[in-house]
């Protein structure tokens, strides 16, 4: 079997570029807190929030969260620039954040929920069983999604109801100061890695950050529930580190029930943190890490044995 990895020119000019796009630079608040922002940014992010808590709404964009009072605003005004033309609710899942989360999330009048289990999966699964849309997003309090995501990641779900799942590509936001250069030679390999795995093992690639799902069918084939609920760092060095994950189990699930579609528009692009690299030791080690892991599996992922 031969396999055949190519990107488009939009692909390549956007997915491997070393410059952030403009249109983060006004989420990004740089070097500012929420307590830092002025009364004009803040009744700006609180009026573009309220158009996306629609009382019936096509999409649901869910956001667990644990102490992300420093992320979270930033996340949220990224979602508020969406350009959709669907009716959508935004729902945070506070995960017994101790920090000032909640407080946050209040004072933006931001739809939430609470979420007592500690663990990703339990606050996915909280977003799960309260979203009113009939699509569901899955975001994190990390990252920034560009103005078309939302219509981008539900357009293939509502043309074609064999698709039951879709999921996006990401790069990485590096840290302040940091050249993104080295990022982007990360991204390229995992970008080679989504493709090979896409044949046999294409559930690896999903992440919870960028993905979506028809809810009724994410609630009846399982959802997004685990044996270990592994925390939000998951750092392969850590105690806690397992290897299940809730968006993986999600994608099989979905799969009982239809097909997933990988979304390789470059608009749908998202910006995420770069601490979940930095959590693996920096990006050479986790390349290194990456290499050393599914340079392993690469029969597994092309013959599917």
């Amino acid at each position: 079997m031969s396999i055949q990895i190519t990107f488009t020119k939009s692909e390549l000019n956007i997915m491997t570029g070393i410059s952030l796009p403009k249109w983060i630079k006004p989420h990004l608040y740089s070097n500012k807190k929420f307590s830092d922002l002025s009364k004009a940014e803040l009744e700006d992010l609180k009026n573009r929030i309220k158009n996306f808590q629609d009382d019936d709404p096509l999409v649901s964009v869910v956001i667990p969260a644990w102490n992300e009072a420093d992320n979270i605003f930033r996340t949220l005004s990224s979602l508020a620039g969406s350009t959709t033309k669907h009716r959508v609710e935004i729902i945070v899942v506070n995960n017994n954040s101790t920090d000032n989360t909640q407080n946050i999330i209040n004072e933006l009048g931001v739809r939430n929920y609470f979420e007592p289990k500690q663990g990703i999966s339990h606050a996915r699964q909280c977003g799960l069983d309260n979203a009113k849309g009939k699509y569901l997003l899955c975001a994190d309090s990390d990252t920034f999604y560009p103005p078309k995501w939302i219509d981008l990641m539900i357009r293939p779900m509502i043309k074609n109801k064999n698709i039951t799942g879709v999921y996006g590509r990401y790069a990485f936001i590096p840290p302040e100061g940091v050249s993104r250069f080295s990022m982007w030679i990360y991204e390229r390999v995992v970008g080679i890695l989504v493709r090979i795995r896409k044949y046999n093992r294409e559930f690896i690639n999903v992440m919870g950050f960028t993905m979506g799902l028809v809810t009724e069918i994410g609630r009846t084939t399982g959802g997004f529930k685990v044996k270990d609920a592994r925390v939000y760092a998951n750092s392969r060095d850590s105690e806690y580190f397992t290897e299940e994950s809730e968006d993986g189990t999600m994608a099989l699930n979905l799969k009982k029930k239809g097909k997933l579609k990988l979304i390789t528009n470059p608009n749908a692009v998202v910006f995420t943190s770069s601490r979940r690299i930095e959590y693996d030791g920096g990006v050479w080690k986790s390349f290194k890490q990456k290499l050393e892991v599914h340079s392993k599996r690469l029969i597994e992922y092309i013959t599917g044995k």
